[in-house]
């Protein structure tokens, strides 16, 4: 779906009344008690940067649903300056940001293809590819997590699904970091260049893989896409290459910043890190909460089919919507003691809000949830001595959020 946007699409204001503005500076200095600030108050506040925020629990649980929240399609990039170009097409073609008809054909050919079973399958796999990581550091006694670590992980993952070459890599993970930057509100003229650049070469590297393997297939997820995607009939040659290209970028960078938040926030709270380390069977409840107390990303985007209240607020038709899961999962109306970090917390909810709702819930939720406990199996099983010594900072309330160096030490 794509939206018309005009000056006069983010104005102050509801027929409920003036609603507030929560601002940049005030996300960067502390986005969790900005939230918390507001939500109290209020159900949907205004960005400074344009678009409406929903804050609590219900509201985004349940708008996830209305047929009045529709896919963003392209409003969120021309918001940010993408008028045309790759990053356009990324979301102009993509699968979550299409909705009906659209939205059901880009989609099916990954829906056999990443079933629960099949990758539960590839677990043994995940769990070896930790390994293999750890055993090539674990002698030096320190170690620069972030890099070394939760980036290499997802990303040999991805490279041995697609079945693309392990010295590719350093190359394609560098473009999808500066790829992601897109979710970093309030960007500039450079930034808008930098990211389209790389966006460019990711898709001309997308393209070029895709290309050899239609001439080669091999026994290899791709190979099979194409297959699948071939027996529809339903795909252009763009709308396939966008999906492997989202696949990338979402499949690396999401998951590189969840490996580093839950084993960070454990190594923060030592008694529960003991116990991860005592008995795997927290390994999944501590995945769980990880993600809700630090989410790698930050909110599910709509735009409004027609004026909608939510709590006294009218947003009106054609907005841009931010459902912040970062906020709700804060909600202190939905958990207890939202604040604290609580591997043992009880009713969670039985779908992860993080991956979002319905139809356009996340694909590739299974091969996340494995990634992230197999890694973090790994490590404690062969590091319970393991110590934080520089603790990582986690920046963004919006899209994939980013974090920076995280140092540890243990004595091998």
């Amino acid at each position: 779906m794509r939206a018309e946007i005009n000056a006069d699409n983010f104005s102050v204001g509801s027929a409920g009344g003036e609603i507030p503005t929560v601002t940049l500076k005030q996300l960067e200095a502390d986005p969790h008690g900005a939230f918390r600030a507001y939500r109290k108050e209020y159900p949907v506040v205004l960005h400074e940067t344009g678009g409406y925020f929903v804050l609590r629990f219900s509201d985004v649980d349940g708008l996830s649903k209305d047929p009045r929240f529709r896919p963003s399609g392209t409003i969120f990039p021309e918001m940010q300056g993408f008028g045309t170009g790759t990053m356009f097409d990324a979301f102009d073609y993509g699968m979550l940001t299409a909705d009906g008809d659209v939205h059901r054909r880009r989609r099916a050919p990954f829906s056999r293809l990443f079933a629960a079973r099949a990758i539960n399958e590839m677990r043994p796999s995940i769990r070896r590819t930790a390994e293999d990581l750890i055993e090539d550091w674990y002698g030096v006694g320190e170690l620069d997590f972030f890099n070394e670590f939760a980036a290499k992980l997802p990303a040999r993952v991805v490279a041995d699904l697609l079945g693309l070459p392990r010295e590719d890599i350093p190359e394609f993970t560098l473009l999808v970091y500066e790829v992601t930057k897109i979710f970093s509100l309030g960007l500039n003229p450079d930034d808008v260049v930098g990211i389209e650049k790389a966006g460019h070469r990711l898709r001309e590297y997308v393209d070029k893989v895709l290309d050899e393997r239609r001439r080669s297939p091999s026994g290899d997820f791709l190979s099979a896409f194409l297959a699948a995607a071939a027996e529809g009939g339903e795909m252009s040659p763009e709308e396939i290459l966008y999906q492997i290209f989202a696949l990338v970028v979402g499949g690396t960078d999401t998951t590189r910043v969840a490996i580093v938040m839950q084993v960070a926030l454990l190594l923060q709270h030592r008694v529960q890190w003991a116990e991860v380390c005592r008995d795997p069977d927290r390994i999944s409840g501590a995945v769980t909460e990880a993600m809700r107390f630090e989410p790698s990303v930050g909110a599910v985007t709509r735009v409004t089919s027609e004026d909608a209240d939510i709590g006294g607020t009218v947003i009106p038709a054609g907005q841009l919507v931010a459902l912040s899961t970062m906020s709700a999962m804060r909600d202190e109306m939905a958990y207890d003691r939202p604040d604290i970090f609580d591997i043992h917390r009880t009713g969670q909810p039985r779908l992860h809000p993080i991956f979002g709702y319905g139809a356009h819930r996340c694909i590739g939720e299974a091969i996340a949830r494995a990634e992230l406990e197999e890694s973090l199996s790994a490590i404690t099983a062969r590091i319970p001595q393991l110590d934080l010594d520089v603790p990582p900072t986690i920046n963004g309330h919006f899209g994939i959020r980013r974090v920076d160096a995280m140092r540890v030490s243990w004595k091998p």
